[in-house]
């Protein structure tokens, strides 16, 4: 008896070893929501901002949006990075020159969760990845700083997410 209960627990112990062993954070199949900016970008250059903004931040932010698990993306055009620079007065070196600040609004950007367009719009607040949150009502996103920014293509699909187009950026 003794020698089948030492048995079952050496058996136990090994299958939850492996059970909770940590698994790598690899990609879903198909392409990821870095993937489909890159397409989308590549088709029609409106992400090369959004692009630029990626490399310049913690790279722990690209391998987020390049790996396992589910986001919704509020993608910035070009036109509304090129606005924002105008408003704030400095060029696009200089804001991607700061990889903190980069990294923050990018955050501000991406929520947990693939949320199409329906439960964007039936939504009225949507925590972000930095923090915070973004006000939705109509499809107008405003941020904690009353900025907003018109939700102008959605339902982009991508394996671990899915991403929204927007007209301006978001400040957290």
């Amino acid at each position: 008896m003794k020698r089948a209960v030492t048995i079952v627990l050496v058996l136990l112990l090994g299958l939850s070893s492996f059970a909770f062993a940590p698994r790598a954070a690899a990609a879903p199949p198909g392409d990821t929501i870095v993937d489909v900016a890159l397409a989308v970008n590549a088709e029609t250059g409106e992400f090369s901002i959004l692009i630029a903004a990626l490399q310049a931040a913690d790279p722990a932010v690209l391998a987020t949006l390049a790996g396992n698990g589910q986001f919704t993306v509020f993608a910035p055009t070009d036109a509304a990075f090129v606005a924002l620079l105008g408003e704030l007065g400095v060029s696009a070196e200089e804001l991607l020159g700061n990889q903190a600040l980069v990294t923050q609004v990018l955050l501000y950007h991406v929520a947990r969760g693939r949320r199409d367009s329906g439960q964007v719009i039936a939504s009225s607040r949507i925590r972000m990845l930095s923090g915070g949150f973004l006000r939705q009502s109509g499809g107008v996103l405003t941020d904690n700083n009353g900025r907003t920014a018109n939700i102008i293509a959605v339902d982009v699909p991508a394996a671990n997410g899915i991403i929204h187009v927007i007209d301006a950026v978001v400040l957290p």
